[in-house]
């Protein structure tokens, strides 16, 4: 049994120095990233653009924002105005939408519209403080095509 183990281990010995002898793995010639640039020299997020930042100010672009924010998805047109009262003492301008409008968000139900101009108002600690007092409060921004400014 002695000698078996010897074998063994000799086998080992001689099995790893073989391997040694090989050639060592070259790395792999890696080309420098500055050779594939060409014309894109950084990267750029889409809203870093040129053309998204312009049409996202619409101070500069000469067009409103396309986008409106509704606040609700009640089963009861109640709570959707008092949701308006409670935006307006909030210095929130919105205007009630009723489910047979065209522009009211899918799933239905009773929503505020927040003016474009109030829009900016609504922030995630004045949502937090709102879906305390209403349960069922339900915030998404939609287009708001073909929809009269809250006024």
């Amino acid at each position: 049994m002695r000698w078996l183990f010897l074998l063994l281990l000799v086998l080992n010995v001689f099995y790893y120095i073989w391997h040694q002898q090989e050639a060592p793995l070259r790395a792999k010639d890696v080309t420098p990233l500055s050779l594939y640039r060409g014309s894109q020299q950084d990267i750029h997020l889409l809203s870093e653009t040129a053309d998204a930042l312009v049409r996202r100010d619409p101070v500069k672009s000469g067009e409103a924002p396309k986008s409106c924010v509704y606040l609700g998805g009640f089963a009861r047109p109640e709570l959707a105005r008092q949701l308006e009262q409670r935006l307006a003492a909030s210095s929130v301008l919105g205007r009630f939408v009723a489910s047979g409008s065209q522009n009211v968000p899918e799933g239905g139900g009773f929503w505020v519209q927040v003016s474009q101009e109030s829009a900016g108002k609504v922030n995630e600690t004045l949502l937090q403080n709102l879906s305390k007092e209403f349960n069922e409060l339900k915030h998404k921004i939609m287009p708001c095509e073909g929809v009269a400014p809250a006024g």
